[in-house]
């Protein structure tokens, strides 16, 4: 059974209440469990946590479920409670798979991975308290050692979950590497690709004909000295371009026409108490999908509907700290953005990575909607560059284990006071066959560069990079 079940019901569970339940010492274990920390641990007699149970969640977008599980969900608003046992040990994991299971009978709802809803047998418990997590505690951490924090997933999707959001705080304040290990068919969420961090960070994949490889370079991995290494290296060091691929990750795939339009923007503004923040990424979406997005949160699922005004106090109340969300759209046109706010000199920065899904026969927005789209970030939302590009990638923006190509460059927008700030002509004179095209007012405008946009075709990135080295004055 996989270590991490959720139970999925229309009524608000007293996980407390189930738990008292599973025990035998019956409440009395759960002395002292509602304290401020929202995570409830089951430990042995030893002090060794077995289970860990977080506060439920009130989803109320819809799709998150079938995005992250692939379950069937209740209709919205429902509550989403997730459970972990610890790697290895049996116990535990029927422990969590009976917590889930009884959640959902006793509340009505159901229970995910779907055998843990037939995990309804009378589970030992002998010796087993309930207590609070401790601070410190990180229920996504599976291994530590001096280099890496290593977490286990086995579930369709790796998302930004509370408890692994958590772990990449942690092992960042503590100068660590965080190493996901997962089996062959699981995938990333974007918001989870987008956080990784770089060496010794890593997407750690089983294989069964090379034991172990990274999900995003396919390099053969092995463990040494306490993390997960290239095949070949002597040493914890980044990557030599020689190192083995898996076959696994190289393996070509037929192009069934799934395409995915990325979008990434950064927009600058000045520091005002009466900015409303969101209504740039509102905007693009929009314009691209002829609505707004559907939902978003500070992790994974995505349980808000999407409300500027709410999105805009969290950003307020968390300054001058940054702020990271992910935003979502609909199960209809899939949609994930990441946004990074952030005060700085220059203002409240937005910065934003998003990316639309498009199946076989569907239309990926054309040079029309997004020059539209990013008129309206350049006369409104005070943008100071924005990257399209197109690729060819799965329908729900899930990160495969395998190669997937690169996007390449649809177009490249630079803000109209960035183009102010270049001297002369540099901005609309460039080495590109196509000149610029002009956005918003003549006195003060942003420059739209265009390009083929040709997913098959990487020599976009050439002409990308002379543009930018153009612009650079190299």
């Amino acid at each position: 059974m996989t270590k991490d079940v959720v139970a999925l019901t229309r009524t608000m569970p007293d996980p407390l209440s189930v738990l008292a339940g599973l025990l035998a010492g019956g409440p009395d274990m759960l002395a002292g469990v509602e304290g401020d920390g929202a995570v409830v641990q089951l430990c042995d007699e030893r002090g060794r946590p077995l289970v860990s149970v977080e506060a439920p969640l009130l989803v109320r977008v819809r799709g998150e479920a079938a995005r992250l599980l692939g379950a069937t969900e209740p209709e919205v608003p429902y509550w989403w409670t997730e459970a972990r046992a610890i790697t290895g040990v049996k116990e535990a994991e029927e422990l969590a798979g009976t917590f889930a299971a009884r959640v959902a009978t006793l509340v009505g709802g159901t229970a995910w991975p779907p055998q843990a809803a037939r995990s309804l047998a009378v589970v030992d418990t002998d010796g087993v308290r309930a207590v609070p997590a401790p601070a410190a505690a990180q229920p996504a951490v599976d291994v530590l050692t001096d280099k890496v924090a290593v977490v286990i997933q086995d579930r369709p999707v790796v998302a930004m979950t509370a408890w692994l959001s958590d772990a990449f705080r942690a092992v960042a304040n503590a100068g660590l590497g965080l190493q996901i290990v997962t089996p062959a068919g699981t995938r990333l969420s974007p918001a989870v690709r987008g956080s990784l961090p770089g060496w010794p960070s890593r997407w750690v994949v089983q294989d069964k004909k090379d034991g172990y490889y990274d999900g995003l370079s396919g390099a053969v991995l092995r463990w040494d000295n306490g993390l997960f290494v290239t095949a070949g290296s002597t040493d914890a060091t980044p990557e030599d371009p020689r190192t083995p691929v898996a076959e696994s990750f190289a393996s070509e795939t037929a192009d069934d026409g799934e395409r995915q339009l990325a979008v990434s923007f950064r927009a600058v503004h000045p520091a005002d108490d009466r900015l409303v923040l969101g209504g740039a990424l509102e905007a693009v979406w929009r314009e691209l999908t002829g609505e707004p997005p559907a939902g978003w949160g500070t992790e994974e699922p995505a349980n808000l509907p999407w409300s500027l005004r709410q999105l805009t106090d969290l950003a307020y109340e968390r300054t001058p700290e940054p702020t990271w969300l992910v935003v979502v759209g609909t199960p209809e046109r899939p949609g994930l953005a990441t946004v990074r706010i952030s005060r700085t000199e220059a203002g409240v920065e937005e910065d934003v990575t998003l990316a639309f899904g498009y199946g076989p026969g569907e239309t990926v927005p054309t040079d029309a909607d997004v020059t539209r789209a990013a008129e309206v970030l350049a006369t409104r939302h005070d943008l100071q560059s924005m990257l399209v590009q197109v690729r060819r990638a799965r329908r729900d923006l899930s990160v495969p284990p395998r190669f997937e190509g690169p996007g390449v460059p649809y177009a490249f927008v630079l803000g109209a006071e960035e183009v102010r700030e270049l001297p002369g002509d540099r901005a609309r004179r460039t080495p590109l066959p196509r000149p610029p095209r002009e956005l918003g007012p003549k006195r003060r405008p942003a420059l739209y560069y265009p390009f083929p946009g040709d997913p098959s075709d990487l020599a976009g990135w050439a002409d990308f990079e002379r543009l930018m080295r153009h612009l650079k004055g190299a």
